[in-house]
């Protein structure tokens, strides 16, 4: 599944970056938030075009490895829909169910881990924080800006530690 070529990597976020999670967001809308049910319905996530096609073109250079806030609970699932995109297999990188850090903390420490043994080439992310912290830490960075914004999602990222 991993290719130790010695290749670049190409590292892509899933939610709102490869995944339109639209459909969803009313799970993270109402109190308490409805965690599970915002999880449950990730399978029937549509693909995002943008984010696709540059996985896609990116593969042809790099190694692509996915980098997610969604818990460990959820590496089935998850799989099955990077899958069933037909999206390049790569390496999955998900938050551990009971890790609830923000979403900058535990993705820029996933990329310095990465960055130890092979070149990252770019991360390519919606969330706004997680992009200004890895630029700061020195990664190049491509802004997901293509999914509508959901201030719900934002909140979650960084407040709870859910995505």
């Amino acid at each position: 599944m991993t290719d130790d070529s010695g290749r670049p990597i190409a590292v892509f976020d899933l939610d709102n970056t490869l995944a339109d999670t639209a459909h969803r967001q009313h799970f993270l809308e109402s109190r308490p938030k409805d965690w599970d049910g915002f999880f449950a319905a990730a399978p029937a996530d549509p693909p995002l075009a943008e984010g696709v096609a540059l996985v896609l073109e990116s593969a042809r250079d790099c190694e692509v490895v996915y980098l997610t806030g969604r818990p460990e609970r959820c590496r089935r699932d998850t799989l099955e829909w990077l899958a069933a995109q037909g999206l390049p297999e790569g390496r999955l990188h998900m938050r551990r169910d009971a890790d609830r850090r923000p979403a900058r903390f535990t993705k820029a420490a996933t990329l310095r881990r990465l960055a130890r043994d092979r070149e990252v080439r770019f991360l390519v992310d919606d969330d706004e924080l997680v992009c200004d912290d890895a630029e700061r830490a020195g990664f190049d960075v491509v802004r997901a800006r293509w999914a509508a914004k959901s201030a719900a999602l934002e909140d979650a990222q960084e407040r709870e530690g859910r995505t």
